[in-house]
């Protein structure tokens, strides 16, 4: 991972009310929030810019229907003023969303990535950044999914999808990092 700029961006994923619920199952990483508030405290202090991903569904029966509380921030994650906010429908924030040109027109070219769930809205969105020249970096302590059934009934720990969620990430898309590593670089750059 090179030196992150003064203006590399941190770009914090879903952290909803509506992810904590019970029926979404077992999760890992249980640290997972104290890391994503130690990466916002660090890019707060060194005034980088801060991107905020709220997940807006189009379904009714979902914990991110508009107007209700599941599609609120939690307070410990609510945006400041000056913090920009992106609005997405489906789990790639880049798309259809504004994303990439507020990146460029303020000359972004690094982002940090974290939040939520890993192997989804996380994995879309590094993704996305790799494939449209971003180097990009996913903060593998900040960001947890649950476990996961597959096609043929088997039951995936949550800790195996999330494994397996940062190794893709890691071959083509993405540096990945522990919260540590980045906020050191936050502190060197």
């Amino acid at each position: 991972m090179s030196p992150l700029a003064e203006n590399a961006a941190l770009v914090v994923i879903d952290m909803q009310n509506g992810i904590n619920r019970p029926n979404l199952g077992r999760r890992n990483n249980p640290d997972a929030e104290d890391n994503i508030e130690a990466l916002l405290a660090a890019w707060r202090a060194t005034r980088r810019p801060i991107v905020h991903v709220r997940h807006i569904s189009r379904s009714p029966e979902s914990i991110f229907w508009p107007g209700q509380s599941g599609a609120e921030f939690q307070p410990r994650f609510a945006p400041l003023a000056h913090e920009h906010v992106v609005e997405k429908n489906v789990p790639d924030a880049f798309a259809a969303s504004g994303l990439e040109r507020w990146l460029r027109v303020r000359g972004i070219a690094q982002l940090v990535i974290a939040g939520v769930i890993t192997n989804n809205s996380v994995e879309a969105t590094a993704r996305s950044a790799g494939n449209l020249g971003f180097e990009a970096t996913v903060a593998s302590d900040a960001a947890f999914t649950f476990d996961l059934r597959d096609s043929s009934g088997r039951l995936w720990p949550a800790e195996d999808v999330h494994a397996l969620s940062l190794a893709n990430l890691a071959m083509d898309y993405a540096t990945v990092r522990t919260t540590d590593e980045i906020v050191g670089g936050v502190r060197a750059g």
